[in-house]
């Protein structure tokens, strides 16, 4: 279990502390060695960034009434496969889990239990285009930096929080995020040395219980920030 460091703390007060999570731990790993904390939401293993735990019992119902509202602003930043044509839209698709694969939750195709309704919005922040030719690129192959159609960075604001929202609408309109092994199909598209999913939990923007505003931020981690860099050079 991953211990949490002074880095990893973002903001913090006698309500609450919002962490910025390294991907390949569980949500709620701060509670091994934090055990006064409560949990109030979840990221995926595998997606970084701010999450946040309250300190008592009523910062913990004021929090979670907050996002049972969508009263707390969420901005993720996904590297997404091909061209997404349209700079901003909204993809309004429920969610339901897979019937061929448990711990998926689909938009598209056969689905069991009940359907949620899922609101996702987003805006391009910049294409990257697709392969260039040999002779300008020797030195990779192709598929190390870009599939056929490229990437896409983008901003994502969910007004729901349904599991994997984020990472199951993006496959259903055929654009999965980058190296998502879950929804990416049997050869997920990655930028070159990419091990997980280009998924950020980038701005939380809320109002505390003392009536002011909020809003944290989290630079992107190490791996994604040199995934984009090296999308940028070429």
């Amino acid at each position: 279990m991953k211990a949490v460091e002074t880095q990893n703390i973002v903001y913090e007060d006698e309500n609450l502390i919002a962490l910025n999570k390294p991907p390949g731990v569980n949500f709620d790993w701060v509670l091994e060695t934090r055990k006064d904390l409560i949990s109030v939401h979840r990221l995926d293993k595998d997606t970084s960034g701010i999450i946040l735990f309250a300190k008592n019992q009523s910062a913990a119902d004021y929090l979670k009434s907050l996002f049972q509202n969508h009263k707390i602003r969420k901005t993720y930043l996904a590297l997404v496969v091909g061209n997404v044509k349209n700079n901003r839209g909204v993809i309004d698709l429920p969610i339901g889990r897979s019937k061929k694969t448990p711990l998926k939750r689909v938009a598209v195709g056969e689905r069991r239990g009940k359907m949620r309704e899922a609101v996702t919005e987003f805006k391009v922040l910049k294409r990257f285009p697709p392969a260039p030719s040999k002779s300008d690129f020797e030195s990779a192959k192709k598929s190390d930096f870009f599939p056929a159609g490229g990437f896409t960075l983008i901003e994502v604001y969910p007004e729901t929080g349904r599991t994997h929202q984020i990472r199951s609408h993006f496959a259903a309109i055929g654009h999965p995020v980058a190296c998502d092994k879950l929804y990416g199909g049997k050869n997920p598209k990655c930028p070159a040395e990419l091990t997980r999913q280009f998924l950020h939990a980038s701005v939380v923007d809320f109002t505390l219980p003392s009536g002011g505003r909020l809003r944290i931020e989290a630079d992107l981690p190490e791996d994604l920030e040199n995934a984009k860099v090296l999308l940028c050079r070429h």
